[in-house]
């Protein structure tokens, strides 16, 4: 398994494509991949970028972090595991909101007609 690399500050008109023709510059690329909003589909401006060895991955930040891309300098570094993530679909978590009445407001309104 190669190294994975988080690619940063990106310009939004950057291809998936274009990002792997930069960084195979500088090693093997095995992947490349650009963070999109999950509803306009627009790029947030940063991916991940995954080199076959950790050698490659260190040359590449070597070369590349801090240097212009697109016109934008690019942050690149080692990419952290994803932090986990509470809940798990769509029963879980708060709801925000009112909180529940309790049946104290209830007996205190129940003799009042509207």
């Amino acid at each position: 398994m190669g190294a994975k690399l988080y690619v940063g500050n990106l310009s939004y008109n950057v291809t998936e494509e274009r990002l792997q023709q930069h960084f195979a510059q500088h090693g093997s690329v095995v992947s490349a991949r650009i963070i999109t909003d999950k509803f306009s589909g627009r790029s947030k401006g940063f991916g991940f970028v995954e080199m076959s060895s950790e050698q490659e991955a260190e040359k590449a930040i070597s070369a590349l972090n801090g240097t212009d891309f697109e016109g934008r300098n690019i942050v690149v570094s080692e990419a952290r595991p994803q932090a986990p993530r509470p809940g798990g679909g769509f029963g879980a978590g708060g709801g925000g909101g009112r909180p529940p009445r309790s049946r104290q407001s209830e007996r205190r309104f129940s003799s009042v007609r509207f």
